[in-house]
């Protein structure tokens, strides 16, 4: 069974502007992209404890592929996904959202 999964704001912003800069740098990255995404949220969502906590209840999906990781933290009925995070970039930001 999967939980149900709400993206914090800055996350869908995060997740669009980095489709969109994927797609601009070759077409059909971004869907290459999003399917990836889905996939490290599908997992989340259906197995949220297997992945390990990097901050307080704050749990990290890692991307194949692609230098982005997928920060949420699991509730009891639902995944709240704060980041779709580039692994280069200041973790201060996402680690402001929690």
């Amino acid at each position: 069974m999967s939980l149900q999964v709400t993206f914090h704001r800055a996350a869908g912003a995060e997740f669009i502007e980095a489709s969109a800069w994927y797609e601009a740098k070759r077409v059909g990255l971004a869907l290459e992209f999003i399917t990836e995404i889905d996939r490290c949220v599908s997992l989340a969502s259906k197995k949220p404890l297997q992945f390990a906590v990097v901050r307080e209840e704050i749990r990290r999906v890692v991307a194949l592929s692609f230098p982005y990781s997928v920060y949420f933290r699991a509730e009891e009925n639902r995944v709240v996904v704060l980041a779709v995070f580039h692994g280069s970039r200041d973790p201060a930001i996402w680690q402001a959202r929690a």
